[in-house]
């Protein structure tokens, strides 16, 4: 397991901050917004002082109908050895439906929307994981969603539905300590039951991050400081294994830099404090009766007595870790994972490893199991077969998630067993992260068309779903406004036309009048039709 320590999502906003701060052993960049032959200067000089960088993709769609698209899975490992990176990682969810498998328009969401915790989803999620990680270069980890409304009719809780994806495809796991929060308050799930059904060994890294309640609906923005309850999510975890890497995300609403400089070290702490508290109660427990877990109550006295507040479990989940709960003793230690790999840092302490089938007792030190020494199959180049998912499956998923994705953003009825409030919070959501990203991806557009821009956009938004991604969608909004003789003012119309004109082919017409004439032309025809 790659020992990846304490690190930051790097943003180009931020990328100076990132290089001055301290401790920072490992960035992870969005994969879709960098490219191998021009990587941003910050970037190739975190690499030069020997940061580990983690390509994070947000398009494969592991988890829809489709099987992933080889361009998509291609431009992935490509970026995979242009950072040099020792794995990279996915979401377990579906960002497009429809298209041939339910004979429809094709529509993107622009966002991950979870899957169905079915039978039938998961054989397709182990294919499509498992059509991912051979045309990798590197292991692959995937990561758990945060969601608004749940699927009726679902056969596993979050950990189950985990833990059987690990068992078929041998994948590694992210685990988004935040998305756990977010799904317990909107979805009712318990993070200690979700965390004591996980297959801890699989674990690559740790994602923590912000947001906010509005209306008793968690938002996982990224865009607000990671309040304590996500921490208090993140100890649970740490008391049960020692996590190879820990990550802040932050996407927006920058803070100043000694703010991120601040959550990192209350990430630190949080970990430090819950995973040396677990290992003493370890071997509290291993002086006395051999046994591989301690009591919760242990570990937090074992926090009291070094002078740290051990964290209190999140608000409403506290039972399943009350008086007399196990937690699972970590393999590691604290100084194992909060260290940059390769310091030489303190030799790990030895801790009995959590899951361990109950035996008759052994020595000391056959009971034990360092963090480097956990190894997975697929760690070992050996990847446990995976079964085709039956295409009658395939078929039923596409049709789920294509009538889900419709009425979220085309405007159709809720399918029957969804509660139609949260998927009405849920489609406006979208529509407001719709026009957020395409202002952001053809900024000319809010400077054309000023304060109207954003209810120009939702007013099309919620007749006319994305099709064909975020680029796309602002050329085909900037062509709605026009063939409807819009915006009123000559000039913004005439500079709003120059702009469509100029971007809508293959590549700019700045400098070739003849193609410049040709495209005015139909367009031109296409508005005279428009108004027949």
């Amino acid at each position: 397991m790659v020992r990846l320590g304490t690190g930051i999502g790097w943003r180009p906003e931020i990328a100076d901050a990132v290089e001055r701060m301290t401790g920072i052993d490992w960035v992870e960049v969005v994969a879709e917004n960098v490219c191998p032959g021009h990587l941003p200067d910050s970037l190739a000089r975190l690499r030069e002082r020997g940061v580990t960088v983690v390509p994070h993709g947000v398009s494969l769609g592991l988890g829809g109908a489709d099987r992933p698209d080889e361009a998509r899975l291609a431009a992935l490992a490509e970026r995979a050895v242009a950072l040099g990176a020792p794995l990279v990682s996915e979401h377990i969810a579906f960002v497009r439906a429809g298209g041939p498998l339910t004979a429809s328009q094709r529509l993107e969401a622009g966002h991950l929307l979870p899957v169905p915790r079915t039978r039938d989803a998961l054989a397709v999620l182990c294919e499509n994981v498992r059509a991912a990680q051979d045309a990798l270069p590197v292991p692959l980890a995937v990561e758990n969603i945060a969601a608004l409304f749940s699927w009726p009719g679902e056969e596993m809780t979050e950990g189950q539905f985990l833990y059987e994806l690990v068992e078929r495809t041998g994948v590694r796991l992210l685990i988004d300590v935040a998305n756990l929060h977010t799904n317990h308050v909107n979805r009712g799930e318990d993070p200690v039951k979700a965390l004591a059904e996980l297959p801890v060994e699989a674990l690559a890294y740790v994602h923590v991050a912000g947001g906010f309640e509005r209306d008793g609906v968690w938002h996982d923005s990224h865009a607000h400081p990671v309040p304590p309850a996500v921490l208090d999510v993140l100890a649970e975890l740490a008391a049960r294994t020692a996590p190879p890497g820990v990550l802040l995300e932050r996407d927006e609403n920058f803070p100043e830099p000694a703010e991120l400089e601040r959550e990192l070290e209350q990430i630190r702490t949080t970990v430090r404090t819950a995973t040396a508290g677990a290992l003493d109660g370890g071997r509290a427990a291993a002086g006395g009766a051999a046994g591989v877990s301690v009591s919760a109550g242990a570990a937090a006295s074992a926090g009291a007595a070094a002078g740290v507040r051990e964290p209190a479990a999140p608000a409403g989940v506290g039972a399943a870790a009350g008086a007399g709960a196990e937690v699972r003793v970590p393999a590691g230690t604290a100084a194992d994972v909060l260290a940059p790999a390769g310091t030489g840092a303190a030799e790990p302490a030895r801790a009995t490893l959590a899951g361990v089938p109950a035996q008759a007792p052994a020595p000391a030190e056959d009971r034990v199991l360092r963090a480097e020494d956990r190894v997975l199959p697929a760690e070992a180049g050996v990847l446990p077969p995976v079964a085709p998912a039956p295409a009658a499956a395939r078929e039923r998923v596409a049709l789920a998630q294509t009538s889900l994705l419709s009425a979220l953003v085309a405007g159709t009825p809720a399918p029957e067993g969804f509660d139609r409030v949260r998927l009405a919070v849920q489609g406006r959501a979208l529509a407001a992260k719709r026009a957020d990203v395409v202002a952001k991806v053809a900024p000319e557009l809010p400077e054309i068309l000023g304060a109207a821009y954003r209810k120009d956009f939702l007013a099309y938004a919620a007749r006319r779903p994305m099709t064909d991604g975020y680029r796309r969608d602002a050329l085909a909004f900037a062509e709605h406004l026009l063939l409807a003789g819009r915006p009123e003012d000559a000039e913004a119309r005439g500079r709003l036309t120059h702009w469509w004109l100029d971007r809508s082919g293959p590549r700019p017409l700045e400098g070739r009048p003849v193609a410049r004439w040709l495209r005015a032309a139909r367009f031109a025809l296409r508005r005279h039709h428009a108004r027949r």
